[in-house]
């Protein structure tokens, strides 16, 4: 592994600890979690159930927590994986700072009016380059 890899790695690490919180009870019901160019995928029923009670703007469908992308099951998984790995890339650029950097910007997308999920700047930039990969 690069040292810059693994320097990113450590900025995002404590995000990623959070979504390593849920390997074992995704294993033990039954879940997936498999390791696709160095991000944790983690799909089942624990996956959709800490997705079902996380709500933004509406349903989630898949989340990232640094190295770590949860959702409910592979299909949907398939059709996110290029939007969420580019939330990945954010995690590496900001670390600590990503999630309160995220709610920030959805807190000044909702006081100007606008929707705190698409106009939130880090999903404006996944959706952006989402389009670009596939």
């Amino acid at each position: 592994m690069k040292f810059t890899t693994t320097i990113r790695y450590i900025w995002a690490f404590p995000n990623t600890a959070i979504g390593l919180l849920l390997v074992l009870p995704s294993l033990v019901s039954s879940g997936r979690v498999r390791n696709v160019h160095g991000v944790l995928e983690i799909t089942g029923r624990a996956a959709a159930w800490v997705l079902q009670r996380i709500s933004f703007s509406g349903a989630v469908t898949a989340l990232t927590l640094g190295h770590v992308v949860l959702c409910a099951d592979g299909e949907t998984l398939a059709w996110w994986r290029s939007h969420e790995l580019i939330h990945v890339r954010q995690y590496e650029r900001w670390g600590p700072f990503y999630i309160p950097a995220y709610l920030f910007s959805s807190l000044i997308a909702r006081l100007k009016g606008k929707d705190s999920y698409l106009d939130n700047r880090f999903e404006a930039e996944a959706f952006f380059y989402q389009r670009k990969v596939t």
